[in-house]
């Protein structure tokens, strides 16, 4: 086929609804309407005599075709985007793009930047807080600071676990000090109990502790994240289950206390990147400093890395 007669942007349409498996998600990226992009995949299945995709209710999936199409035009866009990445002039000062969890880069990662800096001062460092699933394409960070429940599955890339996540009640001492006795982990549920997210934490910690599920209190403030819980205890709003790598230095002043010694591992902390042994040396260099970070932060008093 003569190269004048290539529907490129047809290609490009198919090869973002092919990777989400989506033309809604295919029209955000693209920022055209998923109207266009049905129309382009239509018009790209005329060119072809044969459909790309089987249209179910509320989802597609790849037809042979397709998926052979899919698999050609993510290696070839991928391959011009790296050439093109490589022929764009160098930038005096050297900046590694990095996406991160909100409360990952307000409770832990941005107290500690100031220590790349002054490690690196040549390397700008540009942070994306942003929770969703990362791919890694051009346009896209070169590193990624995650958290998981179960495991790294982060598809088309790579993940190097940085530390177990272990949470644990804490307070004020000021709401310890006006409020009831903590003698037994059941004495909790007299206090207003902070949830992150949902309750499901809360659930997991008091079976730990041997609390019977019907004594749970079901009930306190829904908070989005562990930065806006930990906030809320240091106010004495309540008590939080609060990550021990996160709130180790406020531990460690006393500006929170931790009144029992049962902790629950819930998840883990992750690297990841499309190659973490293929990494440009400005991220390469901030790879090596969190791993440092995160291996300081377990080192603390009574933050131990369960496996």
């Amino acid at each position: 086929m003569k190269r004048g007669r290539l529907p490129l942007t047809a290609l490009r349409s198919f090869e973002v609804a092919g990777r989400h498996l989506s033309f809604s998600r295919a029209a955000e990226e693209l920022f055209v309407s998923q109207a266009a992009i049905s129309r382009q995949i239509r018009e790209l299945e005329i060119f072809l005599r044969q459909p790309l995709f089987e249209r179910h209710h509320r989802r597609v999936e790849l037809t042979d075709a397709g998926r052979r199409l899919l698999a050609q035009l993510v290696q070839s866009f991928d391959d011009i985007d790296r050439l093109l990445s490589e022929l764009v002039t160098v930038p005096a000062q050297s900046v590694v793009r990095v996406s991160v969890e909100p409360s990952l880069a307000s409770v832990w990662l941005v107290p500690r930047l100031n220590r790349f800096r002054e490690l690196r001062p040549d390397i700008d460092v540009s942070l994306e807080v942003d929770p969703r699933l990362i791919e890694f394409r051009g346009d896209q960070p070169e590193l990624a600071l995650r958290f998981s429940a179960h495991a790294a599955s982060w598809p088309h890339s790579e993940a190097e676990r940085l530390a177990s996540t272990v949470d644990s009640p804490v307070l004020s001492p000021a709401l310890l000090a006006s409020g009831p006795a903590l003698e037994k982990p059941i004495d909790l549920g007299r206090y207003t109990l902070l949830h992150e997210e949902n309750r499901q934490g809360w659930a997991r910690w008091f079976e730990a502790a041997g609390v019977p599920a019907d004594a749970v209190p079901a009930r306190g403030p829904m908070l989005a994240d562990a930065s806006l819980s930990k906030q809320a205890a240091l106010l004495g709003h309540g008590v939080a289950l609060g990550d021990l790598l996160q709130i180790g230095e406020e531990i460690a002043s006393g500006a929170l206390i931790k009144p029992f010694d049962i902790d629950v591992a819930s998840g883990a902390y992750w690297l990841v990147a499309r190659s973490l042994r293929n990494l440009s040396e400005p991220a390469a260099a901030f790879a090596d400093w969190v791993r440092s970070e995160f291996a300081e932060s377990r080192r603390a008093p009574d933050l131990g890395d369960p496996a």
